[in-house]
Parts: C-alpha cells; sequence; structure tokens
C-alpha cells in the first residue's frame, strides 16, 4: 500500500493524543508519540496505556510489539505532526477562563525544530479561534530558512491546518475511525494533505474548510450542548422549587415530536463542554450573552447540589434528634465526569464530593469503580473510596453524582431512615 506518509509524530498521549496515535499505527505507519510525561513515555513502550479506553490496551501492545509506535520526551524528524496538547485556562482579559496557549507554544516549538520542506502540521487541540494562525507564527519565528502559508500561500514548504477531535470517551478508538472530520486548511492545498493523511484510516467524510471555520466548528457543537444541558439543569431547580418530579415532566414534554430535552445533573465537566464555549467568550466578550449564561448556569448547579445535600443532611437530623453531624455518614457516587469511564477532568461530582468531604463533620464515603486510588484532592480528608454495597449499606445520605451503569443495575433498597439526593434520575425518576 503507498502510504502518503511514511512518519508520523503526535505531540501529546493522553486521552485523545494515544488513541490516534495507535490507530494509524494499526495501519502500518510508523507513529512517534512525544510527551513530558516520563512515566506515560515508559508506560507506552512496554506496550501498556496509562489512561482508560475500551480496547486501547490491545491496540497499544501490539502496535509497540510490531514496531510501528514508541515513545519520547524530545521532538524526532517526520513527515506530518498531529499537536494534541491540553488548552487550559488562566487569568487573562476577559476573566480567569482565559485560554492558556502555552502548551500548543511549547509544543509547536519544539515541532518547528525538526521541520523540512513538505511537512505537515496539524492542531488538532481545541483552541480559540485563530490558534493555527498563531501556531503558524510561532512555527515561523523559530524556521526562518523555511516558508509558511501565512506568507507564501500555496509556495509554502510546510503545510498547516487545524482538525478538532470530536469522539466520545469509552467509544474513541470506533469513533476516530467512523466519525467524519472537519479539516481546516491554511490553504487548499494544506486541507488536500491533511485530508490524505486522516484517510489512513478515517471511513467518515472529511469535510474541508478554512482553519478559522473548523476552529469555531468545535467550539460551536460543544456550546450548543451546554446550552442545552444548562436548560435542563435550570430546569431541575425549578421544579425542585415547586415539588415536581423534573425526569418525569421531562419524559412527559419529550413526547412532543419536536422537543428533547436533555438529561440534568450535577453541572457539566470534562475537556469539551465546560471548557469550549469560554473560547468563544474569549475572542468576543462583548457579544456572547446566552452562551456565557448557559456555562454560568451549568457552573453554578454544583453549589446547588451542595446546598441541597446540606439541607438533607439537617432532614436527617430533625428527624433523628439523638444524633449529631458527625455521626451523619454521607455517601457519594461517582467522581468522574459522566458515566462509565474513569476521566476525572473538570468533573462536577469530583468537586460536589470533595467539598462535602471538607466540610461535613461526619464520615464521608465514595464510590467510583473506574478508579482504585482516590485523587490527591482528598489527602487531607478522611474520606474512603468503599465499595457500591458498603456505601448503601453504611451511609444516612446517598447522593448519586454519576450514573454509573454499575450503579443502574444493581439494586437499591434504602431503608426508611436513609436520605437520596439523586442528580441524575437514575435512582428516583
Amino acid at each position: 500500500m503507498n502510504l502518503p506518509f511514511k512518519t508520523i509524530s503526535i505531540f501529546g498521549l493522553g486521552y485523545i493524543g494515544l488513541p490516534t496515535a495507535a490507530v494509524f499505527a494499526s495501519r502500518k505507519v510508523k507513529v512517534i508519540g512525544v510527551d513530558v510525561n516520563q512515566h506515560a513515555v515508559d508506560t507506552i513502550n512496554r506496550g501498556q496505556i496509562h489512561i482508560v479506553e475500551p480496547d486501547l490496551d490491545m491496540v497499544v501492545h501490539a502496535a509497540v510489539s510490531e514496531g510501528y509506535l514508541r515513545a519520547t520526551t524530545k521532538a524526532e524528524p517526520a513527515d506530518a505532526f498531529l499537536i494534541a496538547v491540553p488548552t487550559p485556562f488562566k487569568d487573562g482579559p476577559t476573566g480567569p477562563h482565559h485560554p492558556d496557549m502555552d502548551y500548543i507554544e511549547s509544543a509547536s516549538k519544539s515541532v518547528a525544530a525538526v521541520l523540512k520542506a513538505g511537512d505537515l502540521v496539524i492542531l488538532e487541540s481545541t483552541s480559540p479561534v485563530g490558534a493555527t494562525e498563531q501556531m503558524a507564527a510561532w512555527l515561523a519565528e523559530v524556521r526562518p530558512d523555511l516558508t509558511f502559508p501565512q506568507t507564501h500561500g500555496e509556495a509554502s514548504d510546510i503545510r498547516i491546518a487545524h482538525c478538532p477531535e470530536r469522539v466520545l470517551p469509552g467509544q474513541v478508538l470506533r469513533e476516530l475511525v467512523q466519525n467524519d472530520r472537519v479539516i481546516g486548511g491554511m490553504t487548499p492545498k494544506c486541507s488536500a494533505a491533511a485530508t490524505r493523511l486522516y484517510k489512513t484510516f478515517v471511513q467518515g467524510e472529511c469535510v474541508i474548510t478554512n482553519a478559522r471555520t473548523a476552529e469555531m466548528c468545535k467550539l460551536t457543537e460543544n456550546s450548543f450542548r451546554d446550552v442545552n444541558i444548562a436548560f435542563a439543569n435550570e430546569l431541575s431547580i425549578i421544579c425542585d422549587k415547586l415539588d415536581i418530579n423534573v425526569w418525569e415532566l421531562i419524559k412527559l414534554a419529550n413526547r412532543h415530536p419536536r422537543v428533547n430535552i436533555l438529561q440534568p445533573g450535577p453541572g457539566v465537566g470534562g475537556h469539551c463542554i465546560a471548557v469550549d464555549p469560554w473560547f468563544i467568550v474569549s475572542k468576543t466578550p462583548e457579544l456572547v450573552n446566552l452562551i456565557r449564561a448557559a456555562r454560568e448556569v451549568n457552573d453554578a448547579k454544583p453549589h446547588w447540589v451542595l446546598e441541597k445535600v446540606k439541607l438533607v443532611v439537617a432532614e436527617y437530623l430533625l428527624a433523628n434528634p439523638t444524633k449529631s453531624a458527625s455521626d451523619v455518614t454521607v455517601a457519594c457516587f461517582g467522581l468522574a465526569f459522566k458515566p462509565d469511564i474513569d476521566d476525572l477532568r473538570d468533573s462536577p461530582a469530583l468537586e460536589i464530593a470533595y467539598q462535602i468531604a471538607i466540610s461535613h463533620p461526619g464520615p464521608v464515603l465514595t464510590i467510583e469503580p473506574h478508579i482504585s486510588l482516590l485523587p490527591n484532592v482528598f489527602k487531607s480528608t478522611k474520606t474512603e473510596l468503599v465499595e457500591y454495597e458498603k456505601a448503601a449499606h453504611r451511609a444516612d445520605v446517598l447522593v448519586l453524582l454519576v450514573d454509573h451503569k454499575q450503579f443502574k443495575q444493581l439494586p437499591l433498597t434504602p431503608s426508611t431512615s436513609q436520605r437520596i439526593v439523586d442528580t441524575r434520575g437514575a435512582w428516583v425518576a
């Protein structure tokens, strides 16, 4: 098979970069993975993985064993470079949710040092509009001996594009292959080169646009979802005030042929939906009203849940006057940002459990079947990580934060004295 690219280098071997590297390697393309985390590099080079994603361990093991994938902490020459590093927040002109481009800048300058004429550089990191152009500027700054699309257009030595990922944790390997990809090249030739690269494994359609539109597309997709989740979350707060079962209400409303209300929860977490809308806000703060309001509704939901737990504990104490708050055991079911994964990034469930742990005077239990150790944030607390059955038996107040399949399948028969706070509608809907 004639491959358009013999060697691919992927910067960032996390939840997106490593599966992408593994899928390329499974197509018999040599892949060099680059990451600043030495533990991740060593783990991958042993044919193992440092994250949880179904079937990824087998694909990585095969790719490493067959010599198609290896990891390193240093940039090496390749024919195509994919940058899939984090884009967190920092304080900036628009407040605490200003995009932090430091990881992209560092990766760009590392790539620049090993570039040669004819190479392709793709930014996969979710980024504010204009990030691909900024990356191109950093590359040109380090390599004045090469030409780039922003100055030489189609005749440039280097091709540059933005291609955002749009995969679901827990289904990454399948969706990387089957989903359509948006290809945003800085020139038509850049888009064509990126399309050739992704067609190594992508079965979906590669839809070509420009870099800025591709950047905005990813932000728009997740902002759309965030707005819809905010509607459901606000509805749940209203229904709680009016003594209405929100889960029943949504089921009834969704029987309308043109209504599809999402399910409320304890907030919004993860590395996409809770982050991407702020990137739009950062670029046009004076124009963003609805998107900002939705973010504020979803960011405030964990605080509402905490107040709800305090209220339920108080109700429990009223019903049990011989007990004090230090006698009340609270169990938090789930820490991940969504069901059936181990990813705790920006998880509202984790934040709620932590706040309960530092504020509640009694025992606090956590149940998260996808991890074996509590995160370091709980070190200064007396929180225990326990099994489902133990928590369901010991707790006085049961707080469901994540509707893991295990939690929904195991029968819950609370005693008459136990209280439940179900933020996902899995137990009380």
